[in-house]
């Protein structure tokens, strides 16, 4: 059984750094890709940015320039530094996984981010 724990949500204001862990633990062969969502108060889960195992990310348009998606391979862990935080990067922040040679989607707990104006 695949588990993904999360960390490193909080608050911070406007203009501020956060970064998200995401560990993830269990029979796990390798991963394909590892990416983070997030959903604001009365909005729609949305991507804000993913990664491949290979290391090609992608990030949604309203975060590029301010956050950057990694990832340990070695430690199943996908990291995002989101810097020149804004009051509407306020929303709980989930991870999301798939591995190679596994046919499930993971998720993980949700985090809180709220920024400050």
């Amino acid at each position: 059984q695949v588990q993904l724990v999360e960390s490193g949500g909080g608050l911070a204001q406007a203009g501020g750094s956060l970064r998200l862990s995401c560990a993830a633990s269990g029979s796990i062969f390798s991963i394909f890709a590892m990416g983070w969502y997030r959903q604001g108060p009365g909005k729609q889960r949305e991507l804000v940015a993913a990664i491949t195992g290979g290391g090609k990310a992608n990030y949604a348009d309203s975060v590029k320039g301010r956050f950057t998606i990694s990832r340990d391979n070695a430690k199943n862990t996908v990291y995002l530094q989101m810097n020149s935080l804004k009051p509407e990067d306020t929303a709980v922040y989930y991870c999301n996984a798939h591995f190679l040679f596994d046919e499930n989607e993971y998720w993980g707990q949700g985090t809180q981010v709220t920024v400050s104006s």
